[in-house]
C-alpha cells in the first residue's frame, strides 16, 4: 500500500524543545492562529484536512477544544478503548492511521494530512518517504523542555520563511521545509 503525501507542523525553541510535561511551554496566539489556518485550509471546499497525533498530544489539548474542529482528528493509541468523538478516528499505529484515511468512507473526504505530534510520532513521520514538508515555527528563545523535535536538516531544506513576529516578548518566525529529492 502506498502512503499518501503528508506534512508535519510543529513549533520548536532554539534547542529543538517542543514541550514540557505534556504542554506547550509558551503561549503564542499568532502561532496558534497560523496552526489553525494551515490545518483547516483545503484546496477543495468539500473536503477537510486530517490531523494525526499521538495520544499524549490528544490529551494535551484542552478538553473543550477536542476534537480540533473542522478537521478529522486521528489519534494513535495502543489503548483500543480510546473514546471516539465525532471527527475522530483511533488507530494503533502510523500505518493503521493511513489505512483508515484510505477507506472508502474517508478517502474522498480528506484533502491534506498533517502530523502534529508528539516526539515519537514525529520520529516515525520523518522516517517516512511520504513526508514531503515541514511547517516549522522557530521560536527564538529557550525553554525548559523535556520533549524535543528530531534532527531533520539532512533530509529537508528551507524553501520559505516569514518575517519575524514578536509576541509577549518572544520572537518567532515560520519556515517551510521541503524534502530533498535526489
Amino acid at each position: 500500500m502506498s502512503v499518501r503525501w503528508f506534512s508535519i507542523i510543529v513549533a520548536m525553541d532554539e534547542k529543538r524543545g517542543i514541550g514540557k510535561e505534556g504542554t506547550l511551554p509558551w503561549h503564542l496566539p499568532g502561532d496558534l492562529k497560523h496552526f489553525k489556518t494551515l490545518t483547516t485550509t483545503t484546496d477543495d471546499p468539500k473536503k477537510q484536512n486530517a490531523l494525526i497525533m499521538g495520544r499524549k498530544t490528544w490529551d494535551s489539548i484542552p478538553e473543550k477544544f477536542r476534537p480540533l474542529p473542522d478537521r478529522l482528528n486521528v489519534v494513535l493509541s495502543k489503548n483500543k478503548t480510546q473514546s471516539m468523538a465525532q471527527d475522530m478516528i483511533s488507530a494503533r499505529s502510523f500505518e493503521e492511521a493511513f489505512a483508515a484515511l484510505e477507506t472508502p468512507e474517508q478517502k474522498d473526504l480528506v484533502d491534506k494530512i498533517f502530523v502534529i505530534g508528539g516526539a515519537q510520532i514525529f520520529k516515525i513521520a520523518l522516517a517516512s518517504p511520504s513526508c514531503e514538508a515541514l511547517y516549522l515555527t522557530h521560536i527564538q528563545s529557550t525553554y525548559a523542555c523535556d520533549t524535543f523535535f528530531p534532527d531533520f536538516e539532512s533530509q529537508y531544506e528551507s524553501v520559505e520563511s516569514s518575517t519575524e513576529f514578536d509576541e509577549n516578548g518572544t520572537r518567532y518566525f515560520f519556515s517551510l521545509y521541503k524534502r530533498h529529492r535526489f
